[in-house]
């Protein structure tokens, strides 16, 4: 499957995959603008903890190397999509459609609901989610303490 000038290929992440999931997981944290204060360890060891668990995690690769990863947790009635992140210098290029395509088509079971969340601050990724087909359903609010 070709997306982003390069074949794009897919397996399940194991243990091993962790700690390059953990720096992509940094990654995606600084550039959604999560309040995520956790350090490459911290991430590791809950990324560990995620797969040994409840969570599945996809790896999609391109010219040897990963170029996105799917996080997600199945549920009686849909698939919670935790995290879908692509490397900086493949965005744009197709390679996050093109993994939601892989994970809509050969991975996930179609008779369930798929959910995302999505921090609204992030306009490209709340762009994304609706061009990839879904839809808004509900909206949180919140109101941070005082420091």
């Amino acid at each position: 499957m070709n997306a982003g000038g390069s074949a794009l290929s897919f397996r399940f992440a194991t243990q091993a995959d962790c700690r390059a999931l953990a720096e992509l997981n940094h990654q995606l944290i600084r550039d959604e603008g999560h309040r995520n204060p956790m350090t490459v360890p911290e991430l590791d060891e809950r990324m560990r903890s995620w797969l040994a668990g409840e969570y599945q995690a996809v790896v999609f690769e391109a010219a040897g190397g990963i170029v996105a990863y799917a996080l997600f947790r199945e549920e009686p009635e849909e698939i919670y999509l935790r995290q879908l992140f692509v490397v900086r210098h493949k965005r744009r290029r197709g390679v996050g459609r093109k993994a939601v395509e892989i994970l809509r088509s050969q991975i996930w079971p179609r008779n369930k609901r798929l959910t995302v969340e999505v921090l609204v601050a992030n306009t490209n990724a709340v762009t994304f989610w609706r061009a990839v087909g879904y839809s808004d359903h509900a909206l949180r609010l919140e109101i941070m303490p005082a420091s």
